[in-house]
């Protein structure tokens, strides 16, 4: 029989990592007293459940044995087992064999000693012709105290049958390595893997020493030794994908806004209309809040997110989200769920909020893309603060929370804006691009109030609130429920906060000023430290310099006691139209090297000016213009600007289509220093020419960039947005929310 432990006046117990001894017992109260004196009033599930509690000088309960599977052993051993039982409670307690039977007196514990009771069981069991011996029966207590029933199993019994049954070790060996080496190759058919198998064998043991078994068997070992979601065969390749991780699978849980924040980027399924007529995919990429499901952010780009992008998340989810002009009053955070006149007092910012949570993270889960794990972006995480955790290659799982909100974002907005291109080409409508009728900016607009007008106040089936768990809430009262609990401190963007977020190159500072990507950078501010190492000696001595790719002419140095100074570009008088870097990287391909440095960087300064003003009067090549719409395309959408002031601008966002900043007096040259500080070698560039190593061999070329892989971290990327908006087409023109094209029927687009 299994003792159970008694807590009783004077035991000696351990709680909390400490001794105690107890003193009294009054219902479930326990009264206990350290060695050093201190008195401790507990109760009983509460002393019971400490996972240090301990009982000492008592035995140590017995462990429950898996009794369901005893209705897996057959019949005669589990007969032989509870017969067993009945024996060893006789020895043990004097209980008969036969319910309701009278205590034997060679089992009686009042007259006899447990050995004699022992081996009056052990002679009894020998005359029934079973062989047993004091010692059998002594093993049985044991085991009984210990397992109950299933330790007086015959354990033989229980032992299972091999996976791989009689199969030759040697080809078990052989599939075992075969399936290792495929484990990152697509999936394949068991023929195939057979075949492999073959080739191995043959190669180890040579031609028909080890033969093969016939297929069928083979496809029956292939199952046993291949891992759960890994089977080769073609119903479950329908499946299972070969990417898919390894049960089991945890659920992700957030209780608290901002404890876990998911960024991810997808192309969206609608056409944009962009300059001149030229339409185009475009690209979105957000931030969600897994605790409230809160879209915290959300970008739309032509094509390619670059680094400065996915930093712009990182602001917009600091800021609020202002009213926009046109938007329906019950938008405003005002007239939502969330507590806005107790947040209005903490953060003034919240006064002409639109209903959208403000939520700064804590961590950020992304995947592998190399614009989320640049050294840029994960710099600008952690100037905030934020910890940062990218999910193992290919586990789309780990974040699937933001890749089933993509999912949603295309069902319940993009199939009803005009111009929805269908998931997949098996879906695309005839007339797609006849239909495509926003631009950008508008689109961008569009999807903002989207998320505050539907995304938001739309319950969601995973929110659910303790004391309210039949009801689903939305983010937005999930929000409000949370930051009760957890409470709300603003955190406001400094000028310098926003030039922190932007991509950094390490650059020296020569007699010429700051030169990378074929410009260079000047202004009287240089003049003391031309030709000087900075104090970063883990960079060569070179300087800290941010840029925005979307605003290539200024970039801003950080220099000793003075910050971050603005250094404009010396050729932006050449360029009369804002341009990005997208459309300088294409000039830079275009036209070769057949100069010195100085005076090409002018020739292409010369030649995106004329490529910019020829697409814009629709006579360039359908790729000028094609640039020069991508480029237009984000003119009106909010950058990473660089405030002169500590406001928080992107409550406001700026446009970047003003003029660019004129350059210095060239003729403040004569006072520079001759020398030049030594930079290294960049020959990453993707058109790298000859003329472009011989001027890297004047030690003129680009240096590292801030992203670890050598200049700028988004140079493959996608384009560059430039500076002017795109017009809606007039004969598509309805109105300021609603367009019903009159050649498609009475069906309204967005």
């Amino acid at each position: 029989m299994t003792q159970r432990a008694k807590i009783a006046a004077g035991a000696r117990v351990a709680f909390q990592e400490q001794e105690w001894t107890v003193v009294m017992l009054q219902g479930l109260q326990v009264q206990l007293v350290g060695d050093d004196g201190a008195v401790a009033s507990v109760l009983l599930p509460h002393l019971l459940a400490d996972e240090h509690f301990h009982l000492h000088g008592q035995a140590v309960p017995g462990v429950v044995g898996p009794l369901a599977l005893l209705e897996t052993l057959p019949q005669p051993v589990r007969d032989a087992a509870l017969e067993w039982e009945r024996h060893v409670r006789e020895v043990e307690s004097g209980e008969p064999l036969e319910v309701g039977g009278a205590v034997r007196l060679e089992y009686d514990p009042a007259r006899r000693s447990m050995a004699e009771r022992e081996a009056a069981k052990a002679d009894e069991l020998r005359e029934a012709g079973q062989a047993a011996s004091v010692a059998t029966v002594r093993r049985m207590r044991a085991r009984y105290r210990q397992q109950g029933v299933w330790g007086l199993v015959d354990q033989r019994a229980t032992r299972g049958r091999s996976q791989v049954g009689r199969a030759d070790s040697r080809v078990v060996e052989a599939v075992l390595a075969v399936l290792e080496t495929n484990r990152t190759r697509s999936s394949g058919t068991l023929s195939r893997l057979r075949t492999q198998v073959g080739w191995a064998l043959e190669e180890k043991f040579g031609p028909g020493v080890v033969s093969l078994p016939p297929q069928s068997t083979f496809n029956r070992l292939a199952r046993a030794l291949a891992e759960p979601g890994k089977l080769l065969d073609y119903a479950l390749r329908q499946r299972n994908r070969a990417s898919r991780p390894q049960p089991p699978f945890t659920p992700t849980v957030a209780l608290r806004p901002g404890e876990l924040v998911m960024l991810d980027s997808t192309p969206l399924d609608v056409l944009v209309v962009l300059d001149d007529g030229v339409t185009g995919r475009c690209e979105l990429t957000i931030a969600l809040d897994v605790a409230t499901r809160t879209i915290a952010a959300a970008v739309l780009r032509p094509a390619g997110t670059r680094t400065v992008d996915a930093a712009l998340l990182l602001a917009l989810m600091a800021t609020p989200l202002s009213m926009r002009p046109g938007w329906d009053e019950a938008l405003a955070m005002r007239r939502s769920v969330i507590p806005f006149e107790r947040l209005v007092t903490l953060d003034a910012r919240l006064e002409h909020a639109a209903a959208r949570p403000v939520i700064m993270p804590e961590m950020i889960v992304v995947d592998q893309g190399r614009v989320f794990v640049s050294t840029s972006f994960v710099a600008a995480c952690g100037s905030l603060g934020i910890s940062f955790q990218p999910v193992p290659p290919a586990n789309g799982p780990a974040k699937g929370g933001v890749e089933r909100t993509f999912e949603s974002i295309n069902t319940q907005f993009c199939q009803y804006v005009a111009g929805y291109t269908g998931s997949n080409v098996t879906q695309r409508g005839s007339s797609v691009a006849d239909e495509a009728c926003w631009t950008l900016p508008q689109l961008q607009d569009l999807l903002d109030e989207w998320i505050v007008a539907g995304w938001q106040h739309r319950p969601h089936d995973g929110l659910r609130h303790p004391m309210m768990p039949k009801r689903a809430l939305s983010p937005n009262q999930m929000w409000a429920a949370l930051i009760g609990l957890t409470g709300y401190v603003p955190v406001p963007l400094t000028g310098e906060d926003y030039l922190e977020l932007l991509p950094v190159k390490w650059q020296p500072i020569t007699d010429a000023g700051i030169r990378f990507d074929y410009r260079t950078y000047d202004n009287k501010a240089l003049g003391p430290y031309r030709g000087q190492r900075s104090r970063h000696t883990a960079q060569n001595g070179t300087w800290e310099v941010h840029y925005n790719p979307y605003e290539p002419h200024r970039v801003w140095v950080r220099l000793p006691e003075v910050g971050f100074v603005e250094v404009p570009w010396i050729h932006a008088s050449e360029v009369t139209q804002p341009f990005t870097d997208f459309a300088w990287q294409h000039i830079r391909k275009t036209i070769p090297r057949t100069t010195d440095r100085e005076e090409h960087e002018l020739i292409l300064a010369r030649a995106l000016n004329a490529l910019l003003k020829r697409a814009s009067a629709g006579h360039g090549t359908p790729r000028e213009r094609t640039i020069a719409a991508r480029a237009a395309a984000s003119a009106t959408l909010p950058h990473l600007p660089a405030p002169p002031s500590g406001l928080d601008v992107l409550a406001t966002p700026t446009l970047i289509g003003a003029p660019p900043a004129q350059a210095d007096d060239p003729e403040d040259d004569e006072n520079w220093p001759a020398d030049e500080l030594e930079a290294p070698l960049d020959f990453d560039s993707p058109d790298e020419t000859d003329a472009a190593k011989k001027e890297a061999e004047d030690g003129e070329e680009d240096v590292a960039g801030g992203d670890g892989r050598g200049g700028t971290a988004d140079t493959a990327g996608g384009p560059g947005p430039g500076p002017t908006s795109a017009p809606v087409p007039a004969a598509r023109r309805r109105g300021s929310s609603i367009i019903n094209d009159d050649r498609k029927g009475p069906d309204q687009w967005l």
